[in-house]
């Protein structure tokens, strides 16, 4: 199901935990498992579970808590944009907005060409750097102004 590759990083994460607990490492095991996949299948899941020796209920509840994790194919580039109340004050609704219309589609859809997915989170815990957009749950962006906004769709698309 996995590479040999994403099984061993899945491994140094338990090792991080005692091996009673190793279910403690499921948040990182499903973020590889994505990292490899692109997305989350039901199949995927269903290994972790079983790699984790939990029940896939449980798993299932932590991948569909997280806004991280992809439940469907995304983009190649998923740009999330905090619309918590502190970033709303501070301009994220419109800086969504310009974005909605440079990429002509709204919250949770891709682009036709397939290249960026859309989605709306919640806190990022960057209230002060409003506008705050995650690209890929990797990147940070902050200060997301109209010309930062033109920076980063041509930095993608490059």
């Amino acid at each position: 199901m996995l590479s040999a590759e994403s099984l061993k990083k899945i491994d140094r994460e338990i090792a991080k935990y005692p091996m009673d607990k190793k279910q403690s490492a499921v948040m990182s095991a499903l973020a590889i498992a994505q990292d490899e996949k692109g997305w989350l299948t039901n199949e995927a899941i269903n290994f972790i579970a079983e790699y984790l020796s939990m029940p896939p209920i449980a798993v299932y509840e932590v991948a569909t808590f997280y806004n991280m994790y992809n439940l469907e194919p995304v983009g190649k580039y998923k740009i999330t944009v905090c619309t918590n109340l502190p970033c709303a004050l501070s301009g994220s609704n419109e800086s969504a907005a310009y974005l909605k219309s440079k990429l002509g589609i709204e919250f949770n859809q891709t682009t036709s060409d397939g290249r960026f997915t859309l989605k709306e989170g919640e806190c990022f815990g960057a209230c002060g750097d409003a506008p705050v957009f995650l690209v890929n749950n990797k990147r940070m962006c902050s200060f997301m102004s109209n010309e930062m906004i033109d920076q980063l769709l041509e930095e993608l698309k490059k």
